[in-house]
């Protein structure tokens, strides 16, 4: 295995993480903007306040996205395990 070829399977794991975790995060961030906003306006500084709707909205996005995020990650492993052999050479 050749230095290059470590550093195109990082590469594309790397990739995959960021694809797979990047609707995740963004619902989170967007969430927490939204609550964070409304706290602003109505002076309410409750810490509790945006964790609760944060996990719920990161759960609801599981649910809907959870089986994309699944294939993905299976498709990906699949493709390392089939050229295996290529790559122990």
């Amino acid at each position: 295995m050749t230095a290059d070829t470590v550093t195109m399977i990082m590469s594309e794991a790397l990739f995959m993480v960021i694809t797979v975790s990047a609707p995740l995060l963004l619902v989170s961030l967007i969430v927490g903007l939204v609550v964070s906003i409304f706290q602003t306006v109505t002076s309410i500084h409750e810490q509790t306040l945006t964790f609760v709707p944060k996990i719920i909205s990161v759960f609801l996005t599981l649910m809907i996205l959870g089986n994309w995020m699944i294939t993905k990650i299976t498709d990906y492993i699949t493709i390392l395990w089939h050229d295996f052999t290529l790559y122990i050479k």
